[in-house]
């Protein structure tokens, strides 16, 4: 098997039996593991026996570990790149020494292996494969709504805290008050589970459940048409300045030809 400067290893998202046969390999073979947190990752490595030393690599020290990294490999030395769990670089360190060892040459090479988001993916049936990922959401309540309207006709997944995880539903039913939504939660471990169904009920399910570990949740995209979503979002635009649902359905229909009887009833709920 050819041998790299640098592995990219992914490690179990849980269950700790979900590592495959050659990312053990790797971590037994190489000289030295870069992980997010050794406590961690020590654990994983004394289930399956493994001695390779570890050294700490995350976000707020990843730019002073670039030369030790560097001079570690120009002397010879073989090394893999670990986060806490799942892929690295996913949403995980990584993507600051990978770039630098790319543009110095050096010869990397990634394992395929856990990722929550597929595994979340593999579990809920959806209309199509196109969905986006955009990770963790931001912290503002206006952002998040934006990233709800701008997904609005797509699937959308993203990670989320079990400390903001029924806030950040309820800022997304605040514009997307009919969404489907699915949400997995502890993917792997004993306590898995995964919830589909309308957000108020979701919302609703984790107020009256242990809402505790790690989540990943999928949007739906909406079941109206894209017109329908479109003049939606200009009618609540119009509704915030204070127009009536009789200026608005003049207003839309002159602006942008739409029916003005279709915009007067969604003006009004009907």
């Amino acid at each position: 098997m050819k041998e790299f400067d640098f592995y990219i290893v992914p490690t179990p998202i849980g269950n700790l039996e979900d590592i495959t046969l050659r990312a053990i390999e790797v971590l037994k073979s190489v000289d030295l593991i870069a992980c997010e947190d050794s406590r961690v990752t020590q654990k994983l490595l004394n289930h399956f026996n493994i001695k390779t030393k570890c050294v700490s690599y995350h976000k707020y020290n990843e730019k002073e570990r670039i030369s030790q990294i560097v001079e570690f490999l120009e002397g010879g030395g073989k090394m893999a790149l670990v986060s806490d769990a799942g892929t690295p670089l996913i949403c995980d360190p990584g993507s600051v020494i990978v770039k630098e060892l790319t543009e110095k040459g050096f010869s990397i090479t990634s394992l395929p292996g856990a990722n929550a988001v597929v595994t979340f993916l593999s579990r809920v049936s959806r209309v199509d494969e196109k969905f986006s990922f955009v990770g963790f959401l931001p912290k503002t309540q206006i952002q998040i709504e934006n990233i709800a309207k701008d997904y609005i006709n797509e699937d959308f997944v993203f990670y989320e805290s079990p400390n903001r995880i029924i806030n950040t539903l309820k800022i997304i039913q605040n514009v997307r008050p009919d969404a489907k939504v699915a949400v997995g939660r502890e993917l792997t471990k004993v306590f898995e589970e995964v919830v589909i169904d309308k957000i108020e009920n979701v919302i609703k399910y984790f107020e009256e459940n242990i809402s505790k570990g790690e989540f990943v949740v999928m949007i739906f995209r909406s079941e109206k048409s894209s017109e329908d979503n479109e003049i939606e979002n200009k009618i609540k635009l119009l509704q915030d300045k204070g127009f009536s649902a009789k200026d608005i359905s003049v207003i839309l229909s002159e602006l942008y030809g739409f029916n003005k009887n279709k915009i007067y009833k969604l003006a009004i709920g009907k």
